[in-house]
């Protein structure tokens, strides 16, 4: 119980930060503007050898033209909060053209074909509508592409040099978009998360929007400037909603809230990006003052870099978790235990095929009831070709990632078995051990990814994510125990064991400096 009243205010506070918030007033259009819209999402981890293709954009969101509408309303993220936007704002004077919706689950870097493909449906689309006013474009930020330096850049460049300067071009990041110079050259506005956990994707969008609009009507005219910081690490966990971010996060709304001052970012950057301008960055946007957005940009760098220090909390291994969870009795019979895997976190872009955590339960927690997931799409191909109840013996994991990873020998019985959004999928069990094993990998984003899967989250003992933050509150009527667990793998969040090999330097916490 004790727990319980103290997560409530987190929880509440989360609700109200979620929250759609007020609705910006109508702009006044002598004419129908066109605005087109856009978005194209994938975090890399460069250190994942295994391509993202076209199949991945697939199991998650790839749409073309008037088939983006129904997506954006059912997923209500993003194109959901645009939409919303003009719907409030544009007083039916705005008519919106929807290009492509594409987005992926985080991994290795996009098929350079692929990408061609979805930066020429965007730029063809603005070609065509020559005399749109401006564009929507949701992008995650943190992109990897075979071959290349910083790709939504690239896109943001090419709109600018099809539409020309009148144009208006208007950008929702990630708050772990890693901003470059080209992206702060082409694109008149640019917003980011409020949030992390991530929750305020469709406010997000919104606010752009309300800004693009703005914009176009002439109501205002966008001054933005980008602070870049020598800055990797630090600030804990980086949550908002606690210490030291949390100073961060309300002292922005705070600005937002002067005359003036049109927007505030903040982007404690994707580590896992090997790239020339990888960095922190600030970015405020105001009507027309430039010495203003500096001075905003500039303290919320500060602030960043006075928390550099704060270290994030130390992890356990998986025989310490392990031996953890089963002295919290009382934890599991009244919900389950939570593994972070930290070094495998698929939401980070790996490869999601660790083998550390199912190896010490396999030698030590095989009757502490399990959730478990190993991408493997050989031995998922391998499992399928049996049947609910047959036994199989399966060589899992180390196949993708074999400098951090191993593979190892696991048996059990076949429990389920579908064709899922993770391409084919099987869960093998051996007394309490229930190993997820499909083609793609699983995230664990949500309680459903389990549900759908058939399996009881109150049942369980432990189940083991691979992801850092979302989790945190999604799992929040279940979980009784996080542990974050450390082994070797290619989302180590220390970036000194990272092999960089085209990071700036000097950058701390690499280097010594007494400066951002």
């Amino acid at each position: 119980m004790k727990q319980l009243v103290k997560i409530l205010p987190l929880v509440a506070a989360m609700i109200i930060m979620g929250g759609c918030g007020q609705k910006g007033k109508p702009v006044v259009l002598n004419e129908q503007k066109t605005i087109l819209y856009a978005e194209f999402m994938h975090e890399v981890n460069s250190f994942n050898p295994v391509f993202t293709y076209e199949r991945d954009f697939r199991a998650d969101h790839l749409f073309f033209g008037n088939d983006v509408i129904a997506s954006a309303i059912e997923e209500g993220k993003q194109l959901a909060g645009f939409l919303q936007a003009v719907d409030d704002m544009g007083g039916g004077m705005v008519k919106t053209v929807p290009l492509v919706q594409a987005k992926s689950m985080s991994g290795g870097p996009v098929d350079s074909l692929f990408y061609k493909r979805i930066k020429e449906t965007i730029l063809e689309g603005v070609r065509s509508n020559s005399g749109a006013a401006g564009l929507y474009l949701s992008l995650h930020g943190a992109m990897g592409v075979q071959g290349m330096f910083d790709p939504e850049g690239e896109i943001i460049k090419e709109i600018r040099e099809a539409a020309g300067p009148g144009f208006v071009i208007a950008v929702s990041f990630d708050l772990h978009a890693n901003n470059t110079v080209r992206r702060a050259e082409n694109a008149d506005i640019i917003v980011g998360y409020h949030t992390n956990p991530h929750r305020d994707h469709f406010q997000t969008a919104y606010r752009a929007t309300e800004l693009l609009l703005r914009t176009v009507a002439g109501e205002i005219d966008p001054v933005m400037v980008v602070k870049k910081m020598k800055l990797l690490k630090g600030g804990g966990m980086n949550i908002d909603l606690l210490p030291p971010f949390r100073k961060i996060f309300s002292t922005m709304r705070k600005m937002e809230k002067e005359q003036g001052v049109l927007s505030v970012s903040f982007f404690p950057v994707h580590i896992w990006i090997d790239d020339p301008e990888l960095g922190y960055s600030t970015i405020a946007i105001t009507d027309g003052n430039a010495e203003l957005a500096v001075e905003k940009a500039a303290l919320i760098a500060d602030m960043a870099w006075e928390a550099r220090t704060v270290p994030q909390p130390e992890g356990l291994t998986p025989q310490e978790a392990i031996e953890m969870a089963r002295k919290k009795r009382v934890a599991r019979a009244l919900g389950t235990v939570v593994f972070c895997d930290i070094s495998d976190a698929v939401g980070t872009g790996t490869p999601g095929e660790s083998t550390w955590i199912l190896d010490a339960l396999m030698k030590g927690g095989k009757d502490l009831r399990t959730y478990i997931s190993v991408r493997d799409e050989e031995a998922a191909l391998e499992a399928w070709d049996y049947g609910i109840g047959d036994t199989v013996s399966l060589l899992l994991g180390g196949k993708i990632d074999t400098v951090y990873n191993k593979s190892v020998s696991y048996s059990g019985e076949i429990i389920f078995r579908e064709e899922t959004s993770l391409g084919k999928t099987v869960i093998v069990r051996n007394d309490g051990l229930h190993v997820i094993v499909s083609e793609l990998p699983l995230a664990g984003w949500y309680t459903s990814d389990y549900k759908k899967l058939g399996l009881n989250l109150m049942k369980a003992d432990i189940v083991v994510v691979k992801n850092l933050f979302p989790f945190r509150y999604r799992f929040l009527l279940y979980n009784r125990k996080t542990i974050n667990i450390v082994t070797p793998g290619l989302s180590n969040i220390n970036p000194s064991e990272l092999h960089y090999q085209y990071l700036p330097r000097p950058i701390y916490p690499l280097d010594e400096i007494e400066s951002w």
